[in-house]
């Protein structure tokens, strides 16, 4: 990660010892139990997480027409597929998807806060809540792109869009080439949340 999003290296003991002393005051408190923790934890990794955005990516890369119904009513699409129930749920209410093109690369941001489509992304990575990149993406996604290892192309437009409450956005990325003999479920593996945030690429094995 580029210097200026550059965290603590103990961050995550950090972060993880006052989520253990919050967890321990709130269950003195009566708040919540022994078990609640862990109940949202396994929320995120079996229902609600990238794996949802990967089936939706490579769903919309073997079918063309799903590929158009998402773009226009992505809830409407997304409900066709076998996907865990909660997909219109906490964090995933108003989601719309923007497709990349040749000549179009479409970048998400939250310059207010972090809204972030969990139900297809999972849960938002430390940089995307930074000050900096939002408002630096917001201002110049070219070169923020660039830092972080992609860069886009002069006759590549790159279109910025601003995720909120009322509409949580997420990335189509283009189909990697040399990819066609590629069963829906091996493209599935090619699908990074990066990639559906639009500050990667996605890119054959």
């Amino acid at each position: 990660m580029m210097d200026r999003f550059h965290y603590r290296q103990d961050r995550e003991a950090y972060s993880a010892a006052r989520v253990k002393a919050l967890e321990a005051l709130l269950i003195k408190k009566g708040v919540i139990t022994d078990k609640t923790v862990d109940t949202v934890l396994d929320f995120f990794e079996t229902k609600m997480g990238p794996f949802n955005g990967a089936k939706i990516v490579a769903r919309a890369w073997v079918d063309p027409a799903f590929k158009d119904r998402l773009v226009a009513d992505t809830p409407k699409a997304i409900a066709e597929l076998q996907l865990p129930e909660g997909m219109a749920g906490a964090e995933g209410e108003h989601m719309r998807a923007v497709a990349n093109a040749p000549h179009v690369h479409n970048l998400i941001i939250c310059t207010l806060c972090s809204c972030y489509p969990w139900p297809v992304l999972g849960l938002p990575p430390y940089w995307y809540k930074d000050p900096t990149f939002r408002s630096r993406a917001a201002r110049e996604p070219r070169a923020v792109l660039m830092e972080f290892g992609l860069a886009v192309p002069d006759a590549v437009q790159i279109k910025v869009w601003d995720s909120s409450a009322q509409i949580r956005w997420f990335v189509v990325p283009e189909r990697p080439a040399g990819t066609d003999g590629l069963s829906e479920a091996e493209l599935e593996a090619l699908v990074t949340p990066e990639a559906m945030m639009g500050v990667a690429v996605a890119r054959a094995a």
